[in-house]
């Protein structure tokens, strides 16, 4: 399974005030199906509403869903790091619009401080999957997991250069959490197999793998 990200920076800011406390929200497209996007990938309308319907479920209604301030080199979440609480999350056509409140933490303080500077942001969606080549783009297949959405600063300059670092990585579920594997020890022992052993050492190779999940 590869990390994969998406950017999003056509955002507004909000600041709604309740019982004398001033709270930041940001708010608009977290994610958009059925369409190329700027990383040459496309996410089938029901593979990405399934992941958002199962967040949803599992971390926006429990109040469970945060995420960072700019993205760290994996899928977890880094507590010392998060900004944000995604407080909803709704289908609107082929897009997923999103609200996320600002938190009063290091990190929350620091995307205030940008805001009030005039600072744009944007937002990219950090999620897991496969993909897979056809038709001229690069479709996200339906084993895709989404882990959260991060805060970004100019996400349509510097996303290249994130998604070049974390793609580079292959990532497998070993003992209950997400790590960073080289495939180098499969791809070894699949290069050695001669064309007789090749089938058996492909089986062999992909029932270890399964067995991490």
């Amino acid at each position: 399974m590869r990390l994969i990200t998406e950017h999003f920076d056509n955002l507004k800011y909000l600041v709604e005030e309740k019982d004398g406390k001033r709270d930041t929200f940001i708010e608009g497209v977290f994610m958009q199906a059925e369409q190329k996007n700027r990383n040459g990938r496309v996410y089938p309308k029901e593979t990405l509403f399934s992941a958002v319907e199962k967040y949803i479920a599992e971390q926006v209604k429990p109040g469970r869903a945060v995420g960072e301030l700019d993205h760290p080199e994996g899928p977890q979440i880094n507590l010392d790091k998060v900004s944000h609480k995604i407080t909803d999350l709704k289908f609107d056509g082929d897009n997923v619009v999103g609200k996320a409140k600002v938190l009063n933490t290091p990190m929350g303080k620091i995307v205030e401080g940008l805001i009030e500077g005039g600072v744009k942001l944007g937002v990219s969606s950090r999620g897991m999957g496969t993909v897979e080549n056809k038709q001229g783009a690069t479709y996200v297949n339906d084993d895709y997991l989404l882990a959260t959405v991060d805060i970004v600063q100019d996400p349509s300059a510097k996303g290249a250069f994130v998604d070049g670092i974390m793609e580079g990585k292959e990532w497998v579920w070993e003992n209950g959490i997400l790590v960073a594997q080289q495939l180098e020890k499969y791809e070894t022992e699949i290069r050695k197999a001669s064309s007789k052993e090749l089938t058996s050492v492909q089986e062999k190779v992909f029932k270890d793998f399964l067995s991490k999940l």
